[in-house]
């Protein structure tokens, strides 16, 4: 139900945004990377679920190129 909702909202936003979103996405994952490295980051199925959410973004992406 959440992913479709989040989906949703990306098929609702213009290439700009999204690409926005995408580039916040990757900075997000790096950060929880480093985290990671370093022991700071509790909940680590959080980078499994950023991971999901860029390949989410990019298939969005796709769709509206192939479309244009």
């Amino acid at each position: 139900m959440k992913t479709t909702k989040f989906v949703e909202n990306l098929k609702a936003k213009t290439a700009a945004e999204l690409q926005e979103e995408l580039v916040a996405a990757k900075k997000e994952l790096f950060n929880l990377r480093f985290q990671n490295a370093t022991n700071q980051l509790d909940n680590t199925s959080r980078i499994k679920e950023v991971r999901k959410n860029i390949a989410r973004i990019q298939t969005v992406i796709t769709e509206k190129s192939k479309l244009a």
